[in-house]
This record gives C-alpha cells, structure tokens and sequence, in this order.
C-alpha cells in the first residue's frame, strides 16, 4: 500500500487559499466601480469564507500532521529471533533443543528441517545434532526460554553475528538502523524497484513518477547517513528510470562525489521480441567522499584470460610477464629525452606524447631488465610488468556476463535455492553482488541493502567472507512477503550448504551462521492500535468558551484523546516488561493477532546499542527485612533492605539485564560507552522492589557511584544514587524510551 503524507499540509492549503481569493474571487474592478456599503459588503463575505475555509484547512492539518506524526515515530520491534548453525551452540544445550523438537515431530524444527534441509528423522539426539552441525536453528521453532538460554550462552553476541534482517518499510527498518549503525557501513548496494508497472511493485497511474521519486530520495538519503566518510552507494537500475536515480544520488551525495556508471551486461543474446534489445543494465556508484573510497577502493584479482597474457619468453628468474607501453599522454619536458633500443636505433616519444618516467628512473629499469624492446631489440620502448608483482586490475566501467553473469544466471540461482515454481525471476547473479563488494570493502565491514528481496547480497557476502577469510556482517531489509519464504530461506539454505539443486541439497559443507532477525511495527499496526477512552479527556460541551472548545477539535483532539494508545507507547505498561502487547497484522492477510512487543529489543535499537551480552531472564528469592535509616524522615524511618539473594526459578523478584556499547561520536570505535540496561518486573511495592533492585546491582558487584558503566538504564521508579556523576549515569529507561522513540516526529 502506497502512503502519501503532506509534510505541511496546513501551510501548504493556507498559502494556495489565500492566492486563490487573490486571484479567482477579489475583483478589483468592482471594487473601484461599487460605493462604500457595498465594498463593505464584500469584504464580510470574504472575511466569512476565508474564517470558515481556515477552520477546515485546520482540521485537515490535524489529521495529516496526526498521520505524520505516526509515520515518522520510531516503531516498535513485534518479533526478534536468530538463525543459528549448530556449532555456534553450546553442545550443553542439545538434550533441551532435542526435547522439544521431540515433542512435536510433526511440527516445528523437525518440519522445518525436512522442509528446508530433507531431513528424514523423526527423532532428533545430541548425537544427531553433534554429527550435522551445519544445520540451521531458527529459535522462532524454539520456547522463549530455551531461546533466551542460547543466545545468553553466546558472548560478544553481535559482533560474532553475520548479520540482521529487518522485515519492515525501509523507512522505518533505516530509521531503527540508523540509530545503532549511522556512519558505520562501508557499502550500500541496492536493487529498487524499476518502477516499470510490472512486477509486485505496484503504482497508482496518477502517482507513479512522484511516488517512486519520493521513495528513492527518502530511501537514498536515509542509506547515505548509514554510511562511513570512505563508504559507497551502488544503485542497480534500467534505462527506465536511470537519469532520474542518477539525479537524486547526485543531490544527496553532490555531483563531485561521483565515481562511475557502470554498465552490466544482462543478456548474452538479443530478444527477438523487441525493435532493438536492450542488453545491459546500469549500477551507479556515489561515494560519500570521493577521496576516501579511492584510498579503500580495492582492485579485482586478474581472470585466467588476464593471467594467460603473461609469459616468460627470456626466462627472467622473477617469473611471467607482458610488456606495457611505456609512453604518457601529454608533454612534461623531463620525459623527452631520447632512447637507443639494442639494435642502435634511436627513439622519441610519438607526438602527443612522453616517455612514461624520468630518464633517471629510466635507466634504472634497463640496469634491473625491466624494459623490452622486441625479440630481435629492434622494437619501441616497453617495460615488464611481472605477474607476481600485481596486486590485481583496477575496475572499469564495462562488466560483461562472462565476468559477472546474466539474468538468467540470477534467475538459476534462485531455482537451486527454490526450485522452477517458487523461483525469485528478478535476482541479481551472484558474481555482480560479489564483484560490488569485492571491489568496495574488506575485513570488518559491513554491508547494507534494503531492497532485499531474495537475499542475494547475503548470501554473496556469506560465500565472499568463505573465499577470502574475511568477517563481513550485512544488514537486509524487505518489507513484502517474501521475508521468510525466499529471503530467510535463503540465509538459512547458505547457512546449511553453498550447493543446491532445485531446492535440494547436494552437501552438508556448511557456513557457520549467526544471523538476527526482526520484525517492526508496520504503519498499518500503529493506526489499528489506536484507542479512544469511552469518556472524552476534554468535555468540550462543559467548557466556558466555545472558541476553546472549537480549537480543541480542529487543533488538538486527535493526539490530547489517544494518549496512551499501545503504539503512542504508554510507559505505565512498562511495570512488566514481558507483557506489553499490539494488535499485530498476519503477513499475507488481513488478519490480526495480539503479538507481545520485544521491549527490550526495541530500546537497544532505540539507544543504539551493541548488544555483548543478552542475559537470559532469571528470577531471585530475596530476603527482606525493615531496618531503621536515620536519613528518612521522622513519619518514615525504615526502610527494606535485603539480607541475602539466591536465584531461583520461583523467585519472586524478576530481572534481565543487557550489557554492551554505544558510540559517543557515530561511526567512532574510539569513542566506545559501556552500557549497562537492567529490566525488572515490578511487585508494585516500591521499597521492596528497591531493595531487591540494591541487592541485585549488589550481588554483580555494581556500584552505581563508581561503575564501569557510562551509563545505567532501568526500568521503574528507583532510589539509586542521583547525585554527582550517578545523576548522569543512571536513567529511567521509560524516559529515554519516549525520547528517542519520538524525537524524529
């Protein structure tokens, strides 16, 4: 569904109202030619019209800025599970993963994997699981707890993932990412819609330049604030719509920061069915700052056909090697000089032209055998370039299907992944996605694209990392249906085996994998959980000025009477953590179903933050006892204080606790925070909950006075420190909640 919210809508109708009655209604002819009364007149009814049309301009800006307002807050995370390999998984925990998967042989894991993998067991054992430890465990299969105890058993969590996967507009998935990854990624590749007519990707015949123009140059200036200062945008898109994306990337990037349009070769035979075929395709690249990308850019490996140009005809101990023309364009009067070749001719650069170095430098490669005049010694100046002292071929513009594959490549890929009927028929080949990440990024960096679709740029920067032993991560984003049956599938197949054949695998070699995925709030979710109290907040009708009541309903009604809706966030609900809930639409229906919100997910996402460590949810018996404290006042003198702690499955007391890090300065490694978020469920007694919350900080050692910790978050009212440097280490966590979430509405 296509969304089209005015920015200002109020401002917009006022300023076309006004030049409407300046230019249709105000006659100044019958003005100059009527007496005193009538132009009286006249002006009353003007000032009658332009009164009631404001009031209505009025009330249409509280929808639209209403709507506005919903779209642009940051949106809950409504599911959060893993696809993890097996060897990423503490061998402790099959006997559990085996149970439960037991338990439901004819659903479940065991479906999934006889589904996905053509797993032919009907009971699973450790020692099944220890034997095929390239299967892939989506925790989705899996009960919250035995989930909570995997990904609690795995440190330094994120930085170990292969990646995340966003099911959401891609509005609000780089409006969420940019919190934690701004300025952070090396390559963004995308593959948009071609806003063709054809395919899923669906317009309104009214609508369909500016809605596709308005979504690129949303989606292309969220995407560059993702990017590092040396990172790179690739853009894949036909001639349909190439000039209009080429415009908005050089408003976003700036015309300087253009490094190339590449041209890919899509087909390898014409198509009878046209006037003349189109053959190729473009890939735009911008850089964010020129310079810095030509520092990183790396060069592609030389193919066996650059390889086999190179020979050893004289036998040079140093190895294969072709001659190079050794003249520079232009005239530079230290690189005119003349050269003798071993037959005694002499020679001059040809016009236009200069030798390629200074004579100095010249005759140091005759004295080291680097130049080559022929086999007789009767030929031009050349100098050797040895194989083994190639670092590789700088990329140039033209990418033909020999190098990177066809359409119909992309398209065999996806039937091995898939089969024929449940094929994604638009998939980019793998070998172009490769070669764009190759080219762009190295060890550590992260890939993005939010334009998904089946996958195919994981599953390159999965097989890419394999070949070089390099540790990419990516970050996915697609909004249609197709998130689990094509591009999940995807992660979890590659993850099991890089060889497939009509859906089948042919191996079980395996990519270790560790991948997050999660689903957002969609729009649709925050306007159907919108609540209206029985009772108005405002009796308008009781109100001693109807001019008040009157502003109430045309300004301020909307937002003043849904305060408090699930999806405006009401941080009352926050007292348990586990049970805030939204009405949440089916994919691929219209159905809805009460879905508990992943809290805690969602303010990691909110604050930014580098998960370490996710801690399982663990409860405590607390004792507590009341002990007199002489700085309370007089009608209040005692206080909970705890005399011991143990954990215990029916412990009353609830906690979990998030450590990781933020970054002060986006994109910044230095600049590296601690952080630590406790969350608890509430007994709805604060000084118990205190006291259990002191001897919980106690029992870790954590002093908030003095931590390692730059910042604290926890959930609740507290009486933790707030004085000196604690006031700014410890935060509510429904305070910074509702910040961030609304900071950008």
């Amino acid at each position: 569904m296509d969304y089209f919210i005015h920015k200002n809508l109020g401002g917009f109708l006022r300023r076309e109202l006004d030049f409407y009655i300046k230019n249709e209604i105000i006659r100044l002819d019958d003005i100059e030619a009527a007496d005193a009364p009538r132009v009286d007149d006249y002006l009353k009814k003007l000032r009658v019209l332009r009164k009631i049309a404001r009031r209505i301009i009025d009330f249409l800006a509280q929808l639209e800025d209403f709507q506005k307002k919903l779209w642009l807050k940051k949106k809950f995370v409504v599911e959060t599970n893993w696809l993890i390999s097996l060897d990423r998984i503490s061998e402790e925990l099959y006997s559990d993963i085996c149970a439960e998967a037991n338990a439901a042989p004819e659903d479940g894991l065991l479906k999934q994997w006889r589904e996905l993998f053509d797993i032919r067991v009907t009971q699973l054992t450790p020692s099944f699981l220890n034997k095929n430890s390239a299967l892939v465990i989506d925790t989705a299969q899996l009960s919250d707890e035995l989930k909570s105890r995997i990904i609690a058993s795995i440190s330094e969590l994120e930085e170990r993932a292969n990646g995340v996967l966003v099911n959401a507009h891609n509005f609000h998935a780089l409006a969420l990412l940019n919190t934690r990854y701004k300025k952070s990624v090396k390559t963004v590749y995308i593959d948009p819609p071609y806003n063709t007519g054809a395919g899923e990707f669906l317009y309104r015949d009214g609508y369909k330049e500016s809605s596709w123009l308005s979504m690129m140059a949303n989606a292309v200036e969220q995407g560059h604030s993702l990017l590092k200062p040396e990172g790179s945008l690739f853009a894949s898109i036909d001639d349909n719509e190439s000039h209009r994306l080429k415009l908005n990337l050089e408003q976003v990037f700036g015309a300087e920061n253009h490094i190339a349009d590449i041209v890919w070769q899509k087909r390898y035979a014409p198509d009878v069915r046209t006037i003349i075929s189109d053959a190729h395709e473009y890939v735009h690249c911008f850089a964010v700052e020129r310079e810095k990308f030509a520092e990183t850019r790396r060069k592609l490996p030389l193919t066996a056909t650059q390889t086999n140009q190179f020979d050893n005809s004289d036998d040079d101990p140093r190895g294969p090697w072709k001659a190079a023309d050794f003249t520079a364009q232009g005239y530079r009067p230290n690189q005119m000089y003349e050269i003798t070749n071993p037959a005694g001719q002499v020679m001059t650069p040809p016009a236009g032209r200069c030798w390629g170095v200074v004579e100095e430098k010249y005759k140091q490669l005759l004295a080291d055998n680097r130049m080559y005049f022929g086999r007789d010694g009767t030929g031009r100046p050349a100098v050797k370039r040895f194989l083994n002292e190639m670092d590789g071929m700088v990329p140039w513009t033209w990418w033909s299907c020999q190098d990177v594959g066809h359409s119909q490549d992309g398209m065999k890929e996806s039937v091995s992944y898939f089969g024929r009927e449940g094929a994604f028929l638009t998939a980019k080949p793998l070998e172009l996605i490769k070669r764009v990440i190759k080219i762009s990024s190295a060890n550590g960096d992260i890939i993005a694209d939010y334009f998904a679709g089946s996958g195919t740029t994981a599953d390159a920067v999965i097989r890419l990392n394999a070949e070089e032993s390099f540790n990419r991560r990516f970050l996915l984003v697609e909004a249609g249906e197709h998130f689990d049956s094509k591009l999940k599938t995807r992660i979890q197949k590659i993850g099991y085996t890089s060889k497939w054949r009509e859906g089948n695998p042919e191996t079980a070699d395996g990519n270790s994998l560790l991948v997050k995925y999660i689903r957002l709030e969609s729009f649709e979710d925050t306007l159907n959980n919108l609540q209206l109290p029985d009772t108005p907040r405002l009796n308008v009708s009781a109100t001693d000025s109807s001019e008040m009541a009157r502003d109430y309903l045309l300004k301020y009604w909307l937002e003043f009477e849904t305060t408090g809706s699930p999806s405006l966030l009401n941080v009352r609900e926050f007292s348990d953590p586990t049970a805030y809930t939204l009405k949440v639409k089916q994919p691929g229906s219209d159905a809805q179903v009460e879905k508990t919100i992943d809290l805690v997910e969602t303010f990691n996402w909110l604050i930014g933050l580098h998960v370490a460590h996710l801690d399982q949810p663990r409860r405590y018996a607390i004792e507590l006892v009341r002990e007199t404290d002489p700085e309370l006042p007089q009608d209040q003198d005692t206080r909970w204080r705890a005399t011991s702690i143990k954990e215990r499955e029916d412990g009353e007391f609830w906690f979990r606790a998030v450590e990781g890090h933020v970054l002060r300065v986006p994109g910044d490694e230095l600049s590296r925070e601690r952080v630590l978020v406790i969350w608890r469920k509430l007994t709805g007694h604060s000084g118990r909950d205190q006291a259990a919350l002191e001897a919980w900080l106690g029992k870790r050692g954590i002093n908030p006075r003095e931590s390692e910790f730059a910042r604290i978050y926890v959930n609740g009212n507290h009486a933790l420190p707030s004085d000196g440097e604690a006031a700014l280490r410890v935060q509510l966590i429904e305070q910074t909640f509702a910040q961030r979430m609304w900071e950008d509405a």
